[in-house]
């Protein structure tokens, strides 16, 4: 997490979130990435992405939360919201068959943060249990259905506005500065901002960053991995345990094993894919995916969209494009 929006999201790390940071389970997810894999490629447009892991990005969570509500039961529990992810993050979805959905690999949390002696000691010494903190989504303002504005989808939507180079960070300083929580049409509370100009240029860029998501590159090479790792579990070169590492710990299996690293030599070559009319061989299948998209509250007045006939035009047309299409990689 770059450095800069760390100090944009609180001054300081509270220092309750020390008794954490340095126990197994975070330290684990310093080596899960927030590119799902992309990275390892050699598409262009990742090449040149910075570090982001999912630790950075629950650290950042938590400093959100702890700035709008100064709540520790609910920073924690966007501290810990990503502990249960695996190597590669939603590719494992990929492999489950749960890509749309996103949620397999939240199972584990709750088993984690129990056998975990650190995490359990300090929840003691705050007055905490594992039930207060396991489940993010009991608090609306750490984690609220799309298209709602939470913690969790603002922190990596402005960590990729700065990676992917769509915004400045006097930009990104100006939509964060620009918050206040309210309480949105279901009565729920939800972060959303004062200015309709700056929620619809927010708005905008969101849309930016969905399509990257989305992307023919990043659709394929997640689909891609996965069948990998998938191939690699059933010639026993994997364990489903070993994903609960890091990536550089899965790779390091994967390479061990010829086959294996023919695999991974295979998807780091990765630069280009291509459409398709039919399904020729074992490298060629259509991904359908998970549309994210934010749809912003205007305080006192309303959804973006509601406010703004553009952003609503942008955001159909998105949320209307086919991904039925079949692809492969190009050379």
């Amino acid at each position: 997490m770059s450095k800069a929006l760390w100090c944009l999201y609180d001054n300081d790390i509270p220092e309750e979130f020390f008794l954490f940071l340095n126990s197994p389970s975070m330290k684990r997810i310093q080596g899960c990435g927030m590119h799902c894999g992309m990275e390892y490629t050699s598409f262009p447009f990742y090449k040149d992405f910075k570090p982001y892991s999912r630790f950075d990005h629950s650290l950042g969570v938590a400093l959100i939360l702890y700035h709008f509500t100064k709540d520790l039961k609910v920073s924690l529990s966007g501290l810990f919201h990503d502990i249960a992810t695996p190597a590669f993050a939603h590719v494992i979805d990929f492999l489950k068959g749960d890509h749309e959905k996103q949620e397999a690999t939240e199972e584990r949390t709750r088993r984690i943060l129990e056998n975990d002696p650190q995490i359990v000691e300090g929840l003691a010494k705050l007055g905490l249990t594992i039930e207060d903190v396991y489940d993010y989504h009991r608090y609306p303002l750490a984690d609220n259905d799309s298209p709602r504005l939470s913690s969790d989808r603002l922190e990596y939507t402005l960590n990729n506005f700065l990676n992917y180079s769509f915004a400045s960070l006097e930009e990104i300083r100006s939509f964060y500065s620009d918050l206040t929580i309210t309480t949105n049409e279901e009565g729920k509370e939800e972060m959303a901002f004062k200015h309709p100009d700056i929620a619809s240029h927010f708005a905008f860029l969101t849309l930016k960053n969905s399509r990257v998501y989305v992307a023919d590159e990043d659709r394929y090479g997640m689909e891609y991995l996965a069948r990998l790792l998938k191939r690699a579990i059933e010639r026993g070169v994997l364990q489903e345990d070993d994903l609960y590492t890091t990536e550089k710990e899965v790779i390091e299996k994967l390479e061990k094993d010829p086959q294996g690293k023919e695999d991974f030599t295979s998807f780091k070559a990765l630069k280009k894919v291509k459409v398709v009319d039919r399904i020729e061989d074992e490298n060629c299948y259509p991904v359908s995916s998970k549309k994210r998209y934010i749809n912003p509250l205007v305080k006192g007045k309303g959804r973006i969209s509601a406010l703004v006939p553009e952003v609503k035009e942008a955001t159909d047309q998105f949320l209307n494009e086919d991904f039925t299409k079949i692809l492969t990689k190009a050379e």
